[in-house]
């Protein structure tokens, strides 16, 4: 593939990439400062009176009301989904440009690879580090805020040692978020979307929609918004090696980083 095509395709996939991220991101931080905003006027709202958000934009007002089931569903349900899909498949594909068909993803001075093993490197944390998370989130330990932060910021902390001492520094930073942008959109489509439908089957079907499983997908979605602020610095971060990857201390920064992103994602989150 000569150069001039390779840029190109390059340019439009991030492109096509950073504008689906704003969109999911976006939507996710709406939705999470939406439904804060709601539970705050629940809190205040009288008995039997349905919470309201009242908003103002683009010279329009807007009233949002939050239902937590509904016994007749609209002809027309708009669903948030795409987004998470079209962010990961365009940085899939980002990545395999980038890494997979070119020399960044080895460095001799951090480890002697083959191509092969450092593809399937590569491939395999984004396949391993979604199991792991997923078992994780459905251990008694996610019940504790304190205890499944600790355990994840710990496994991530291994990751990032891992990688950092096999792959390429810059492409040891880049699948840290790799990783966790893997995790966010499998959260969407295989754990929050699947949720969603059975709710909504369950009130075609005239059955009272399982609470909990509602609940599990909020916490899923809790944790998406808390892994988006670390996504987005990793994903920026080859473009400062010095004092980033390129640092001696590379490994110890990328924890520190993921650590202030998260402290980020809660102010946000409270907001």
């Amino acid at each position: 593939m000569s150069p001039y095509l390779t840029e190109w395709i390059n340019l439009f996939l991030r492109w096509f990439h950073v504008f689906a991220a704003i969109m999911w991101v976006g939507s996710t931080y709406y939705f999470t400062w939406l439904d804060g905003r709601l539970t705050e006027e629940e809190s205040m709202s009288k008995v039997g009176e349905p919470p309201q958000v009242w908003m103002v934009h683009s010279g329009g007002f807007y009233v949002v009301e939050k239902k937590k089931s509904a016994a007749i569903l609209p002809e027309r349900l708009h669903w948030f989904k795409w987004e998470a899909a079209f962010t990961w498949i365009s940085g899939f594909l980002l990545l395999s440009l980038v890494y997979h068909h070119s020399s960044l993803l080895v460095d001799p001075d951090v480890r002697e690879l083959s191509k092969g093993a450092a593809i399937g490197i590569s491939i395999g944390i984004l396949v391993v580090g979604w199991i792991v998370y997923d078992v994780l989130a459905q251990t008694p330990l996610v019940k504790s805020s304190i205890g499944f932060a600790t355990v994840s910021f710990l496994l991530l902390a291994g990751v990032a040692y891992f990688l950092l001492h096999t792959l390429s520094s810059r492409a040891a930073y880049l699948h840290v978020g790799a990783m966790m942008g893997t995790i966010m959109t499998a959260n969407v489509w295989m754990r929050i979307l699947p949720a969603q439908k059975r709710t909504i089957s369950a009130v075609k079907d005239g059955r009272e929609p399982d609470m909990a499983l509602a609940m599990r997908a909020k916490l899923r979605s809790k944790h998406n918004t808390f892994m988006a602020v670390p996504v987005v610095f990793t994903m920026i971060s080859n473009h400062y090696p010095v004092a980033t990857f390129g640092d001696r201390y590379n490994w110890e920064i990328l924890c520190g980083l993921i650590l202030l992103g998260w402290a980020v994602a809660k102010i946000i989150r409270r907001a």
